[in-house]
């Protein structure tokens, strides 16, 4: 898909389909009439606004049909962004994505869509919107869909501006947004694939794979411990939750060098690489275990961001550390009662065996410390009590590095990814206290999210922050552009933040 800027008047724009975004207010809608011009579409379209067909609201569509003789415009759309006071460049993505699926179903393969106006943000901001809208609504894991028609793709997306202006921005400025949008969402497809492909193509090894592939293409050091390794490092979490697997346990090290200073203390990004969560011993309830083939969507966030910030060129030490393993119940699997004792004399009782993600977390968390960080942030899809808690709006945030919980804070409302901190008082660790252990792998029924990050703060002494995603990485209806599946949460908010470290 390529998209390009262009100053122009749209009936000047050969395309499948042009659209035209509107606020919930008749004085925008009539505006956006002058500029369509009233000779210009044979429908009579001043006289279906007045009839309501359009009002503006966010989930309204409306299609018109230009006269050949003025517009070379196949369609016209009238796309409702909703209230005028609440426009944001969510409501613009939003948008983009509407009239990318509604273009796409009428097999259009090409769409302009008139730069619309949002208060407080430039040309730029709102060009990197569309891009994120249309590229992030047309996503559909097809893949083992059998092929008996051939798919439309769009192959060209327009933005245009007619009135000379990109809202404060310059055409140079514009294109460098679009270029960066561009390599940002296709890293969060990157995810959404990986966490959507079934478990009998993806484990351990294979998400060693792509992370070495990803290396392999923008030139940064990737390393994939086995069991050798695993064993040697006293990574007893991903050997524990895997030894009920017949497929091989992994830790992957992807380390992207971009600073000034080699040696610069790095943040380091850690991901849960649970490839499926049978819950081992401790099994799940059969009605919909088969989402557990995305529990590795903290890895693929990882993976993915890696992607992210070594095709933007990032001056940043960055470094990706993947605890990936296979749940499985058998006769070698891990037991209720077991203890691990951990790289750095931490014993565990395993209390609970779908408690695995905390336990193969645990032994990246020890790993990170060598690189004395400047900060470490780990996700997860932790825990179904912070799906109770948050539901699929928000992921839950906790830590001891309040500067970035703030900064993540910050990024969350650019990108519509948005966290939201819960506390971590030390009266919580009386929960996860054990009788024949340092601690327990899980808290009984109160704070389960809380527990368990009180359980990883246990192997950091650097700044830390966890992400549960487990309300956000998987979702079971499909929206404007979050489609049912995979949603590779975390690669935009992550980027975001690190974008902002560069430019600090």
């Amino acid at each position: 898909m390529n998209f390009s800027v262009q100053k122009t008047n749209w009936k000047k724009v050969r395309t499948g389909a042009v659209a035209f975004f509107h606020a919930e207010d008749k004085r925008d809608i009539r505006n956006s009439l002058k500029t369509l011009g009233r000779n210009s579409v044979s429908t009579a379209v001043e006289t279906l606004l007045e009839a309501g067909d359009m009002a503006g609201k966010k989930d309204e569509l409306l299609i018109v049909y230009p006269r050949k003789s003025e517009a070379a415009a196949k369609r016209v759309f009238f796309v409702g962004m909703g209230k005028k006071e609440k426009l944001s460049l969510e409501t613009v993505r939003r948008a983009s994505a509407r009239a990318a699926k509604k273009a796409q179903t009428m097999k259009a393969k090409s769409l302009a869509i008139q730069m619309p106006q949002v208060p407080g943000a430039s040309g730029a901001e709102i060009a990197a919107a569309v891009v994120e809208g249309t590229m992030l609504g047309l996503y559909k894991f097809d893949k083992f869909f059998k092929k008996e028609e051939p798919k439309v793709p769009i192959d060209n997306v327009i933005i245009i501006e007619d009135n000379g202006s990109l809202h404060g921005s310059s055409t140079a400025e514009v294109k460098a947004a679009i270029q960066e949008a561009e390599l940002v969402t296709a890293a969060t497809l990157f995810a959404r694939d990986m966490e959507n492909e079934p478990s009998n193509n993806k484990y351990p090894e294979i998400l060693g794979n792509w992370a070495k592939d990803v290396g392999k293409e923008y030139g940064f050091k990737v390393t994939v411990f086995g069991p050798k390794e695993l064993q040697a490092n006293k990574m007893v979490g991903i050997l524990g939750v895997n030894q009920g697997s017949a497929k091989e346990g992994r830790f992957i090290i992807m380390e992207y060098r971009g600073g000034p200073k080699k040696d610069a203390a790095p943040i380091i990004l850690v991901g849960k690489g649970i490839t499926f969560d049978t819950g081992g011993i401790s099994i799940k309830p059969a009605p919909g275990m088969g989402e557990m083939k995305g529990d590795m969507s903290g890895a693929a966030t990882v993976i993915a961001t890696m992607k992210a910030v070594a095709s933007l060129k990032l001056p940043l030490n960055v470094i990706g550390l993947v605890s990936s393993a296979e749940n499985m119940p058998s006769g070698t699997a891990m037991r209720p009662g077991d203890v691990l004792t951990y790289a750095n004399g931490l014993s565990v009782e395993v209390d609970n065996t779908d408690a695995e993600g905390r336990l193969v977390l645990a032994d990246a968390l020890i790993w990170a410390d060598q690189y004395k960080p400047k900060s470490v942030i780990d996700l997860a899809t932790l825990t179904g009590a912070c799906v109770i808690a948050l539901g699929h709006v928000t992921t839950g945030m906790m830590g001891t590095d309040t500067s970035m919980m703030e900064r993540l804070k910050v990024a969350g409302e650019v990108t519509y990814e948005r966290v939201c901190e819960l506390p971590i008082y030390d009266e919580y660790d009386e929960l996860i206290k054990s009788d024949v252990a340092d601690i327990k792998n899980v808290g009984g029924r109160w704070a389960g999210a809380i527990t368990a990050a009180m359980f990883l703060k246990r192997f950091t002494n650097y700044p830390w922050v966890h992400l549960d995603i487990a309300g956000t990485a998987i979702s079971d209806t499909a929206g404007d552009y979050i489609p049912k599946g995979g949603t590779g949460v975390g690669v935009r908010l992550l980027t975001q933040m690190l974008k902002e470290e560069a430019n600090a």
